[in-house]
C-alpha cells in the first residue's frame, strides 16, 4: 500500500462518531442533526426532469471534457454572476464529479514532488480536510494558516516564512468560507496575487458556497482577477451544484480559470476515469441556466438565520456570518474551551448533535484556531434549526 496513506487523519465525522458513540442521549427528545454541510432543501424539480428526460446519455460513455452545451452553460453563468466576459467554454471551463473529487485530483495534477526540496501546499486553518489529504497524498508538506476573528478569518500572508513561499506550489483559499462564512475582499485577492506573481505558486479557490448569501453576492476569484486588470494565469476556481442547488448526490461541478492548467488537468482527468455522466450533464445545465431556485434557496436559508441568531446571540457570541450556511460560534465559559466535551454533553443532554471546531483545524503556531468553538450546520428544517437553537441556548446558559 502506498505508505503516504498512512499520514491521513480521520474525518471529522469519524471523530464525533466516537465522541458521541458511548453517550446515551435523552430518549424524550427526538434527534436533531445540526453537524453536518448537507443541503436538505427539496432538490429543484427542473433537475429532476432534465434527468428523466436524458436517460438515453446512460447508454454512451461520457467525454471528459463534458458537452459543449454544459460547459457553455457553465460559461455563461460565470459571465452573468460575475460581470466579466464569458470565459472560454473550449479552454477555460472544465466540468467535474462535484468539488470534493475536483479538488483532491487537481492536488495530484499539479505537484511537483521531482524536485530537491518538499513541496509545500498552503491551507487556511480550520479547513476542509480534502486540502490536507490531497497534499499529503501528492507528496507534498501542508502548511496551515490560522484564520481567527482578530484576523477577520483570513489568512495573514504576511506571517507565512520566505523560506516556506520558497517551496509553495499551491494555496488553498476557500471562499465563502467553511466553517465560517467569511468572504475575501478585493484587497485580500490583491495581496494573494501578489504573492503569487512572486513566488509562482497556483491559487486553487474553493467557491462552493458562493451562492449562499444575505446582502451582497461574494466577489469570486475570476471577478477578481478581472477587476485587478488581471487574467487568469495560476487561478483556477472550484464551484459545485451541491449547495447552490440542493443536489449532492447529483455530484456535478466545474473548475474554470488558467486555461494552461486545465489543458494538463483534463489530460490527468482522461486516464483518472473522471468523466461525468451525459445524464448528469443534461441536469446540471439546466441547473446552472435557472437562477429561481437559487433564490428560493437562499430566502431559506436567510429565514433561518433570522431566527436562529437571535436565540443563540448571548449564550454563544453568534453573529451573521457573510455568507455560507454556517455559524461558527463559541462554547460557554465554563467549558474553557473545551469544544469537543461541549458537543458531547449537548448531545447527551439535549439530543443535538453539532461538530466540535478542533476538528475542523490543527494545531499551528501553538494554537488550533478552532479549539473552543462549534460549527452549526443551518441546513435542517426550519422548525428543526429553530428548536435545536433553543435547546442549545437554554443548555448554555
Amino acid at each position: 500500500m502506498n505508505p503516504l496513506l498512512d499520514q491521513l487523519q480521520p474525518y471529522p465525522f469519524q471523530r464525533l462518531k466516537a465522541l458521541l458513540g458511548p453517550v446515551a442521549p435523552s430518549a424524550d427528545l427526538r434527534a436533531i442533526d445540526l453537524s453536518i454541510g448537507e443541503p436538505k432543501h427539496p432538490t429543484p424539480q427542473l433537475i429532476k426532469d432534465a434527468l428523466s428526460a436524458n436517460f438515453a446519455g446512460l447508454a454512451q460513455y461520457p467525454a471528459t471534457l463534458g458537452s459543449p452545451a454544459l460547459r457553455g452553460a457553465i460559461a455563461d453563468w460565470l459571465a452573468q454572476r460575475y460581470d466579466i466576459a464569458r470565459p472560454d467554454a473550449e479552454r477555460e471551463v472544465l466540468p467535474v464529479n462535484g468539488s470534493r473529487e475536483a479538488l483532491f485530483s487537481f492536488v495530484q495534477a499539479v505537484i511537483d514532488p521531482s524536485g530537491g526540496e518538499k513541496p509545500v501546499v498552503i491551507s487556511p486553518n480550520p479547513f476542509y480536510q480534502i486540502y490536507e489529504g490531497a497534499a499529503l497524498l501528492a507528496g507534498a508538506e501542508p502548511y496551515y494558516l490560522n484564520c481567527d476573528a482578530a484576523q477577520r478569518f483570513q489568512p495573514d500572508w504576511a506571517s507565512v516564512p520566505e523560506a516556506i513561499w520558497q517551496r509553495t506550489q499551491l494555496v488553498f483559499v476557500c471562499s465563502p468560507g467553511n466553517p465560517t462564512g467569511a468572504v475575501m475582499n478585493l484587497d485580500d485577492w490583491r495581496q494573494l496575487f501578489a504573492l503569487s506573481d512572486r513566488y509562482g505558486f497556483v491559487i486553487a479557490s474553493d467557491e462552493c458556497y458562493s451562492e449562499i448569501w444575505f446582502d451582497t453576492p461574494p466577489l469570486g476569484g475570476l471577478q477578481a482577477a478581472r477587476q485587478l486588470g488581471r487574467d487568469y494565469t495560476r487561478l483556477v476556481v472550484f464551484s459545485s451544484l451541491s449547495k447552490r442547488s440542493n443536489a449532492p448526490g447529483l455530484r456535478s461541478g466545474f473548475v474554470a480559470g488558467d486555461a494552461a492548467i486545465l489543458a494538463g488537468f483534463l489530460l490527468y482527468r482522461t486516464y483518472h476515469g473522471s468523466a461525468m455522466s451525459a445524464t448528469v450533464q443534461a441536469a446540471s445545465a439546466a441547473a446552472w441556466r435557472d437562477e429561481a431556485h437559487v433564490e428560493a434557496n437562499r430566502a431559506e436559508y436567510r429565514a433561518k438565520f433570522e431566527a436562529v441568531v437571535p436565540l443563540l446571540a448571548d449564550p454563544l457570541a453568534a453573529e451573521w456570518p457573510d455568507a455560507a450556511f454556517y455559524l461558527w460560534v463559541q462554547v460557554p465559559a465554563r467549558y474553557q474551551g473545551d469544544d469537543a466535551a461541549f458537543c458531547r454533553d449537548l448531545y447527551a443532554h439535549c439530543h443535538v448533535t453539532v461538530l466540535p471546531g478542533s476538528y475542523l483545524a490543527r494545531e499551528a503556531h501553538g494554537s488550533n484556531p478552532g479549539a473552543g468553538r462549534i460549527r452549526i450546520a443551518l441546513v435542517a428544517p426550519l422548525t428543526d434549526c429553530i428548536e435545536g437553537a433553543q435547546r442549545i441556548a437554554a443548555f448554555s446558559a
